[in-house]
């Protein structure tokens, strides 16, 4: 007769199944690393040997043909993929710092950055959020498409005077300039009740256009002070930073008198709500337009750590904004700042 399985059984399985998990995650990754740095082998024997080629085409197409006649069970040596790991290697042999981190990201998201980012910083951009983040092909692709470099450098923070050393760099990419609700079924004419509403009831949707580090904790957050109840429009946590983020929703243009009110919001969460191990609260100000003067001059003196970003609901950056990049200096200062 079997002996009763003993109550511990459970959580015997559970970490028996979590160190499985473990080991096929590092095993894709070995793999992954493995396949990467064979195809930067590839790429750089066919750069260096069509550099006095006359027909580099040529060999590189019968190169393709005998690989796939040696190795029929192995995909990924066509024509077109050589002429990628050759492309792969061109574009990163000369800079050190990236070639580390592509071996960490798959070959896919490899390729999607390569052909879609044309400057060396949105690359290693890219190369390292979906490294930081685990972001599929998918996922990268809607963050190309919604632009989420240009949106990240153009933030307009106080995170640099509000913030520890330790949290601005982290901060400043978790809060955009710009924001794409592609998702709402919203008209141009639209209260903020509504568009609260609207985004609730999305609120996947929402979280991920947020950047798909934050939960959600509320609606209509209640805050009591000094006898007087005030409503945070939504409040969100964020699992990385550690810290409650109030957000409040302004379907106008931005007015300086909306700092002052965030400013209230987070000092109450700070000290009614935080918890002891929690990092300081984070406001977000989301309005329909504003002016970048009028927002500069707001933040040069808040206290408390505020961002200021717009929303809209088409994939659409500006024009006349990309002009307003920080220098390259300035990105790569922001980009050796990511952990």
């Amino acid at each position: 007769m079997s002996k009763p399985i003993s109550s511990d059984y459970a959580l015997l399985l559970t970490e028996i199944k979590n160190r499985i998990r473990a080991a096929q995650y590092a095993a894709l990754r070995a793999a992954n690393k493995e396949l990467v740095a064979l195809y930067w082998d590839i790429g750089k024997m066919v750069v260096e040997r069509q550099l006095d080629a006359k027909h580099g085409d040529s060999v590189v197409k019968k190169l393709a043909s005998d690989l796939q006649l040696e190795f029929p069970a192995v995909k990924g040596f066509s024509w077109r993929n050589l002429f990628n790991m050759s492309d792969f290697y061109s574009a990163y042999r000369t800079h050190p710092k990236l070639q580390p981190l592509v071996a960490i990201i798959g070959w896919s998201q490899n390729l999607i950055i390569l052909q879609r980012c044309k400057e060396l910083q949105e690359q290693e951009f890219y190369i390292k959020m979906t490294a930081k983040f685990g972001w599929t092909k998918s996922v990268l692709i809607h963050q190309i498409e919604n632009q989420s470099y240009e949106k990240t450098l153009l933030g307009q923070t106080n995170f640099d005077k509000a913030l520890s050393p330790q949290l601005r760099a982290q901060a400043k990419l978790a809060v955009k300039d710009d924001y794409t609700f592609d998702f709402l079924e919203l008209g141009d004419q639209h209260n903020e009740r509504e568009l609260e509403r609207a985004l609730i009831a999305r609120i996947e949707y929402f979280l991920r256009a947020m950047g798909g580090l934050f939960s959600f904790i509320g609606s209509q957050y209640r805050l009591e002070v000094d006898g007087k109840e005030f409503f945070i429009d939504l409040l969100l946590f964020h699992r990385r930073l550690r810290c409650l983020v109030a957000i409040e929703l302004k379907i106008g243009e931005f007015e300086p008198e909306h700092l002052g009110k965030m400013q209230f919001y987070l000092t109450a969460l700070d000290k009614k709500v935080r918890m002891r191990d929690e990092n300081p609260s984070i406001g977000i100000i989301l309005c329909k337009e504003k002016s970048r003067t009028i927002v500069e001059y707001a933040l040069h003196e808040a206290k408390k750590p505020i961002g200021v970003a717009t929303y809209r609901t088409v994939k659409r950056l500006p024009k006349e904004l990309k002009g307003e990049l920080p220098s390259p200096e300035e990105i790569a200062k922001l980009l050796d700042q990511m952990p």
